[in-house]
């Protein structure tokens, strides 16, 4: 991820590198002045005083023009500060750019997820992972990584000065910090694990506030508010006692780094006072000493920091290469191999379970010609749903074959067979978008008048024109402004935009009145030809017009055929339609009701 933008990272280093340089010059600059021009010992300055004292002119030259240390420690200054600029916005514009191909990938893999995996995922926690945790990682890049080499090179860059002005002082100025690295990294190990359980209590909390937002109407409607506010208050209750956890573990951490920092300090204040006294180091020495302590002190105390957002980016990494690790749907090698022909369908011996459980779908064998309108019934739990997942390829069959066109569907790109395949659900997703671009998302080429034709044929556009915005109407989030029926309506309207090869309406019908079923399905007789169509629904009287009617229970084929001879010969089909015949009587309802939806 980092790869691309390694240049950049590599001119951030080189500019903390600059940065950390120059700024040790400006306190040499003082003692400089200190012991080699004002003092009155010139002859015990170090070869590095004397230089920096040649380099301004000489030591009557200075002390006559006292000026020129300043101009020389505003223009380091400045030019320390131009670097430190350079280093943050490299290191700024590396991260973010490496934060963006980290959401490109992601969404890339978790779009491409398989089912069964993508199934097991929590939403909210998923959700966590993409946003929190990525930002995370970019704000760990952008601010922390560079800020571990600052740290290092600023300690490092005044050792061989301090150890050749005077080795007492320096071992007085750095005994320490040894002690505080240790401290830093014990803290690390500490934190890094409450860093991991605060995360995933934080994606507990975000699933519940999702899912409570998703499902606010029927949390409404049952009254459960209050229990719902109670669960919210233990899952944030959870998180707000790690958060609380993780504040003990830095007051800890701060308290002791002080303690540490202030005795490193006075080491520093103690053995230079010790040496003033007895003459063995000179003024400005010892204000070098101090400037320097003061400044490596600071970045090297941050290393606990540091490592703690250390701590909380390798937590955030790791969950994302959780998701990354996650296999996703593997299409056949690309082959000059002929692609389908028409909406031929052939299932042979078909065979599909979840995970360990029993089959649900047991050697299913169905040939459905090309343009021919096949219906499919039976009780709730029996695959029916479960097999037009399979066709989706949202799942791969166990056993078995599934054949479309003549071609294997397995053998198939997935956007190849899914672009001659258009699923109408019970409750299908509408985007927070208008009308017009929902319907358009089965065909982003379409133009007006092939939108109003397939809103048209599902009995939507009156609807549609209705609204004071038309089809620039902007539905809400999962098309909430709109109805169930007029959600299932549009979503017909998409599917049949994309004129596929294979029309399925998996209980979709069951939201709109009888009236509006029939014109739909009218419509769709006349498009009979065109389309291979797979419907599957409880009120039977939708069925009556297929071509044949499979009767799905328990993963198996209990029956086949017409409705009129399904309806005279002894089967579930006969039981089923004289309960919906004894309803409508009792109802007077020429219709037969909806009796519920689909597995």
């Amino acid at each position: 991820m980092m790869r691309a933008d390694r240049w950049r990272f590599g001119y951030a280093i080189a500019s903390l590198v600059v940065a950390a340089c120059l700024l040790y010059l400006i306190p040499l600059i003082p003692q400089a002045v200190i012991d080699g021009v004002l003092g009155d010992q010139p002859d015990r300055v170090t070869a590095t005083t004397r230089g920096i004292i040649d380099l301004m002119g000489g030591r009557d030259h200075v002390a006559d023009r006292l000026w020129i240390p300043l101009v020389w420690i505003t223009v380091i200054a400045s030019l320390a500060g131009v670097a430190t600029y350079g280093r943050q916005r490299w290191s700024a514009v590396a991260s973010q750019n490496t934060g963006k191909r980290i959401r490109d990938r992601l969404q890339n893999h978790v779009q491409r997820i398989e089912m069964n995996r993508f199934d097991e995922l929590d939403s909210g926690d998923l959700l966590q992972r993409c946003t929190s945790d990525v930002d995370t990682t970019q704000n760990f890049l952008s601010m922390q990584a560079v800020e571990i080499g600052r740290a290092i090179m600023m300690f490092l860059v005044p050792l061989p000065i301090m150890f050749a002005t005077d080795w007492r002082m320096a071992i007085a100025a750095i005994w320490l910090i040894p002690g505080i690295l240790w401290f830093s990294i014990h803290y690390f190990g500490r934190v890094r694990s409450v860093f991991r359980e605060k995360d995933e209590a934080e994606g507990r909390l975000t699933s519940r506030v999702t899912e409570n937002l998703v499902g606010i109407r029927v949390v409404r409607a049952f009254n459960r508010q209050s229990f719902e506010i109670d669960r919210f208050r233990r899952f944030n209750d959870e998180h707000r006692n790690l958060d609380e956890r993780l504040y003990r573990i830095f007051a800890r951490f701060w308290s002791a780094s002080d303690l540490l920092c202030f005795m490193q300090q006075a080491s520093v204040i103690l053995v230079g006072a010790w040496l003033l006294a007895n003459d063995r180091i000179l003024v400005g020495e010892f204000y070098f000493f101090f400037a320097a302590v003061g400044m490596f002190l600071w970045p090297v105390r941050m290393m606990g920091r540091i490592l703690a957002d250390l701590g909380k980016a390798t937590v955030a990494v790791e969950r994302l290469d959780e998701i990354l690790a996650l296999p996703i749907e593997q299409d056949p090698p690309t082959t000059d191999a002929a692609l389908p022909s028409g909406g031929r369908l052939e299932i042979r011996d078909l065979v599909f379970s979840h995970a360990e459980d029993a089959p649900v779908l047991r050697g299913i064998s169905l040939d459905i010609a090309a343009g021919e309108t096949i219906a499919i019934v039976g009780p709730s739990g029996g695959g029916k749903s479960t097999l037009v997942n399979l066709l989706l390829r949202f799942y791969d069959r166990d056993g078995g074959s599934i054949r479309l066109g003549g071609v294997d569907i397995e053998s198939m790109p997935r956007h190849d067979l899914r672009s001659r395949i258009a699923a109408v659900l019970q409750h299908p997703f509408l985007f927070s978008r208008t009308i017009r671009e929902n319907i358009q998302l089965s065909a982003p080429a379409a133009d007006q008048a092939m939108i109003e034709a397939a809103t048209v044929d599902a009995c939507i556009h009156e609807s549609i024109q209705r609204f004071e915005a038309g089809y620039d109407t902007k539905v809400g989030e999962r098309g909430v402004t709109l109805s169930g029926g007029q959600r299932q309506r549009v979503a017909i309207a998409q599917a049949l935009l994309q004129d596929p090869d294979v029309l399925i309406l998996d209980d979709a019908l069951s939201a709109v009145d009888t009236g509006t079923e029939q014109s739909i399905l009218e419509a769709i007789r006349d498009r009979r030809g065109r389309h291979t169509t797979l419907i599957i629904a409880h009120r039977l009287s939708t069925l009556k017009e297929a071509d044949r009617i499979i009767v799905l229970t328990e993963g198996v084929i209990a029956q086949e055929g017409t409705h009129r001879s399904l309806r005279d010969a002894p089967g579930l089909y006969r039981r089923l339609w004289e309960i919906q015949a004894a309803v409508e009587t009792d109802e007077n309802d020429p219709q037969a009701p909806n009796t519920g939806g689909a597995t």
